[in-house]
């Protein structure tokens, strides 16, 4: 009789551990999912911030043109011999060369 109730109390105290044990597991499961989500929106907000910072920085660094240095470039550019940027010179193209060989319009 007494062995019976050892082995009883033995029982029930298996049963409560192995009840427990799941409830511990699943807490453990529900905290890692917490903690996975709370960190990739922590790297979601960080990804954003540094964005953020960046496209501050960029407008505030923003870089204007040197106009008075291109255009002492290009008078400069001029007196040593480059006179125009155009490959034609200044007559352009002549009429006739850009002919393809027909006089009529396309489609016709």
């Amino acid at each position: 009789m007494i062995a019976l109730a050892s082995l009883a109390v033995g029982a029930v105290g298996t049963g409560v551990s192995a009840i427990n044990g799941a409830k511990a597991n699943a807490n453990q499961e529900t905290a890692l999912k917490n903690q996975t989500t709370a960190t990739e929106k922590a790297e979601a907000s960080a990804l954003s911030t540094e964005r953020k910072n960046e496209t501050a920085t960029n407008a505030v660094n923003q870089r204007a043109p040197d106009i008075s240095s291109i255009l002492s470039q290009a008078a400069n550019a001029s007196k040593v011999g480059i006179g125009s940027t155009m490959l034609t010179g200044s007559g352009g193209v002549s009429t006739s060369s850009l002919s393809l060989g027909k006089n009529t319009l396309l489609g016709s």
